[in-house]
């Protein structure tokens, strides 16, 4: 049985792996429903990430990899124009899945519901999903060949 009925988490899910799967493993095994936020193309350029997928390729592939990995799952991918997109305005929203990177995330958010009288959320947060070498695993190291989407390490000099 599910801890909440709906919980909230986002990302840009540029390259899906590992740590993502983790991610929202963890927001499916405790909630009924998922709402994603999906980082937009401005978005993710205003905080300096450079996609290799726009918008619509991260849609379609989130949502090919949550259909593959969490047939059962139930979610929503809604695209995010700032840090909070739905789970600022949901007031169902019980819960926000944050990994180690983000936790700080949960804070702002409880602060901005408060100001528009609506319930805190809880916060959980994952812990990282570390590769091979201890070091968590990153779109940014799949994208410079240090690691594969499962955290094996690629260096040639190993």
């Amino acid at each position: 049985m599910s801890k909440y009925s709906l919980t909230a988490m986002g990302g840009t899910f540029d390259i899906i792996h590992r740590g993502h799967l983790t991610l929202l493993s963890n927001a499916f095994n405790i909630s009924k429903k998922v709402i994603i936020g999906l980082t937009s193309d401005e978005l993710a350029a205003k905080k300096g990430k450079v996609t290799i997928n726009k918008y619509d390729q991260r849609f379609e592939n989130l949502t090919s990899v949550i259909s593959k990995e969490f047939p059962n799952a139930s979610f929503e991918i809604s695209e995010l124009h700032n840090d909070f997109g739905p789970a600022v305005l949901e007031k169902e929203v019980e819960a926000l899945i944050v990994s180690d990177e983000t936790s700080n995330q949960g804070n702002a958010l409880n602060e901005l519901r408060e100001k528009k009288n609506l319930p805190l959320v809880q916060i959980i947060t994952i812990p990282m999903f570390l590769a091979k070498d201890g070091i968590r695993i990153s779109t940014t190291r799949i994208k410079n060949s240090e690691i594969d989407t499962d955290g094996n390490l690629l260096s040639i000099d190993k």
